[in-house]
């Protein structure tokens, strides 16, 4: 049975990345890995629409959001931290275990921050150094109006703009620069379409300037020592030589489709998907959808262990589960990096068979013909 990958990271690897990083390995240091790493450096900046740094750690997404506030705060600083789900979180545990001072904002799951609630966070917290948001929220497939939220703390506020982008870059139109973005993160197994392993983080003149003053207070993952290396196309360590030529090509992909085709391509993957759910009779999680990934309700009696066992060992079909407090009560769909309109139309058919499977009443063919239209229609 053929194996179909629907989680929101890792995502589905194309061929001929695979096929680049099964290249015999080479020397980090030689003139062959720093024409790559130079070419990647620069198609980075096309894919997060920079002109400045967007750094390569060798670690994931988290790695890259820890030497954020490690490299950018010291303790007692003050952050601003919006927690809307499982991720949003994580800015939070962060930043209370480097600067200690964390002014944690929770959002219900399933909603994004609304920008009036923003401003009274800001005009209550002045001093704030800074303001950590999630620009889709993989836990919960909620996505949030970074630009405009970008844009209300420019405009009341002296803090950076810090968004974890992990699994919005490549799915969602993101300008890092014109938005006014001091610091974006992604990982290489998202958008990218590569395994675990590598964050890319974009830093701001601005972020850079305080980068360069604060005194050190981490090592491997430190941004100071990342730009400092990067202004040479170099490493500061030890980079995961056979990522970032994977990476190479993906980005080679990424600029060939055009980002702005592949933002357009994942709103209209997830569009699609939704309607099949719908024409499933099951209910959307999200009151603010993002275009990486959709969680839905489990119907009414329908149980997740057993309709995870007929989605994958009956149909070879993984998808996520959800965490924390809705851990059997929904699940989540991929539609992020290396897919097409048919893979849609093989997820939503495959979660037929499965409801099929254990006696769920639906009719039949409505989920893949909902999708069908989407497209068709399109």
């Amino acid at each position: 049975m053929k194996k179909r990958l629907f989680t929101p990271g890792p995502t589905p690897v194309p061929e001929n990345v695979m096929l680049r990083m099964a290249a015999p390995i080479i020397h980090h240091r030689n003139p062959e890995f720093m024409e790559i790493l130079t070419r990647v450096h620069e198609d980075l900046k096309y894919l997060f629409r920079t002109t400045q740094p967007v750094v390569v750690l060798s670690c994931s997404g988290t790695g890259g959001m820890e030497a954020t506030i490690s490299s950018l705060f010291k303790q007692g600083d003050k952050v601003i931290t919006v927690n809307a789900g499982k991720f949003g979180e994580r800015w939070g545990e962060l930043v209370r275990i480097f600067t200690g001072n964390c002014v944690e904002e929770k959002v219900a799951w399933g909603s994004a921050i609304q920008s009036e609630r923003l401003a009274e966070l800001l005009k209550e917290h002045p001093d704030a150094k800074g303001v950590c948001l999630t620009h889709s929220e993989t836990s919960t497939g909620t996505a949030a109006d970074i630009q405009t939220l970008s844009a209300l703390i420019r405009e009341q506020s002296d803090a950076l703009v810090l968004v974890d982008g992990i699994t919005a870059v490549g799915a969602h139109e993101f300008h890092f620069d014109d938005w006014g973005v001091d610091i974006c993160i992604t990982g290489s197994q998202k958008g990218l379409m590569m395994p675990p392993g590598l964050a890319l983080v974009a830093v701001s003149e601005r972020a850079q300037d305080i980068i360069k003053r604060q005194s050190m207070t981490q090592y491997y993952l430190s941004l100071k020592h990342a730009l400092k290396a990067h202004a040479g196309d170099d490493t500061p360590f030890t980079p995961a030589v056979s990522l970032v030529i994977g990476l190479d090509e993906a980005l080679q992909m990424i600029k060939a489709e055009g980002i702005e085709h592949i933002w357009k391509r994942h709103e209209s993957l997830a569009d699609a998907c939704r309607q099949g759910c719908h024409a499933l009779g099951m209910k959307l999680f999200s009151n603010s959808p993002s275009f990486a990934v959709t969680p839905v309700w489990l119907p009414e009696g329908v149980k997740w262990a057993a309709f995870n066992k007929a989605l994958k060992n009956s149909n070879g079909i993984t998808v996520a589960a959800g965490q924390d407090d809705y851990k059997d009560k929904i699940f989540r769909i991929s539609h992020l990096g290396f897919y097409d309109e048919l893979d849609m139309l093989t997820v939503i058919g495959g979660i037929e068979r499965a409801l099929k499977e254990i006696n769920f009443p639906f009719e039949i063919g409505a989920g893949v013909s909902a999708v069908q239209k989407a497209f068709l229609g399109n």
